[in-house]
């Protein structure tokens, strides 16, 4: 009913946590998935993985901050199955510090340039780099979808976090600016923003951290991984052709709970 078997998908950040869980998701809809990620562990049961679920899958490393990486997994991926109908910009990381960290009258410490370049060059430029490949071979096969990894933070910021809610909140803008530059050559565009997912990362946090983070969720929980990944398979299925430019909070309702 999706309209994705067959289609070719591209997945960034692929290897863990909502990247896997994303690959997969569009694998049990019988696609072919391009797993792309900068980390190569675990590349082959990923590729099993997806085999089993009833797609069929590669792995490719690829360093979305890097063009000629890029255009080497895009490359790649057109060489193998002709086309690309899908784009996941999911790959990001976090470099967390407050801008100026004053402690007992005195400066403790500031956001380095490393931390906040880190974060824009992957979260931000990445999603611009993987973008401005695929869309070409969009455009001449006539279609695609370009979805993208936005965040609650994105939409109202967080402490410490001044690099990161940037990028997302970047990413919010690039989407509705490609919406209207792309809609004509039907390509649908739209971002995903997460809330607070239980991911392997989240989950080693502290139990009195993770209790504050469920307490301030309306409905009660963290999300999972696979609550991204359906949204991701909805966005990109033949069900929301109509949905573009737009951004979907998946966060059990924590921004009308901020």
């Amino acid at each position: 009913m999706t309209g994705l078997a067959g289609k070719v998908v591209i997945v960034t950040g692929a290897a863990a946590g909502i990247g896997r869980a994303t690959a997969l998701r569009f694998a049990e809809e019988r696609a072919r998935v391009a797993a792309w990620d900068v980390s190569e562990a675990g590349q082959a049961a990923l590729v099993d993985a997806i085999a089993s679920a009833g797609g069929e899958g590669t792995f490719s490393a690829v360093d979305v901050t890097d063009k000629a990486s890029v255009e080497r997994g895009v490359a790649e991926v057109v060489t193998r199955w002709g086309r690309i109908d899908v784009l996941v910009n999911n790959a990001g990381i976090v470099r967390d510090a407050q801008l100026v960290k004053w402690k007992d009258g005195a400066l403790a410490s500031l956001m380095s340039d490393e931390q906040f370049d880190a974060v824009v060059a992957v979260n931000l430029k990445g999603v611009f780099t993987c973008t401005r490949a695929v869309v070409p071979h969009m455009i001449r096969q006539g279609g695609g979808v370009v979805l993208s990894a936005s965040s609650v933070v994105g939409l109202y910021g967080n402490f410490g976090q001044t690099n990161y809610a940037a990028t997302k909140a970047g990413v919010i803008n690039m989407t509705r600016t490609w919406s209207r530059e792309l809609g004509r050559f039907n390509i649908r565009v739209n971002a995903v923003a997460p809330g607070f997912i239980g991911t392997d990362i989240l989950k080693d946090m502290p139990p009195k951290i993770l209790e504050g983070m469920v307490a301030r969720t309306p409905i009660g929980r963290m999300g999972e991984p696979r609550d991204v990944a359906n949204t991701y398979v909805w966005l990109a299925s033949d069900q929301a052709s109509f949905i573009h430019g737009t951004t979907v909070s998946v966060d059990g309702g924590l921004v009308v709970g901020t």
